[in-house]
């Protein structure tokens, strides 16, 4: 909760297409869980926790969801060096 303004901010900026509201309720939470973990935890491989996004998008959401949610987590991880806390 505490970093869920910046993260909104990299989903909008990295979920390309699509507006916060139009993506599905679960779809945006995996997503904030998966951005917090790539981002802020360091306790946590950045592919385990893309692995772990995709795994409950499969169980919670859609295939399609799953291959987005990995698009979109594997930019902020290829670029969270350079994001600005």
């Amino acid at each position: 909760v505490l970093n869920k303004r910046k993260i909104d901010e990299l989903i909008t900026t990295y979920a390309q297409g699509w507006d916060m509201d139009r993506l599905p309720a679960v779809d945006r939470n995996i997503l904030r869980l998966g951005i917090y973990e790539i981002v802020w935890s360091s306790d946590l491989d950045d592919g385990v926790a893309i692995d772990e996004a995709i795994k409950l998008a499969k169980d919670l959401s859609t295939d399609d969801s799953a291959s987005y949610i990995h698009g979109v987590l594997g930019k902020i991880s290829m670029i969270k060096e350079s994001i600005s806390l």
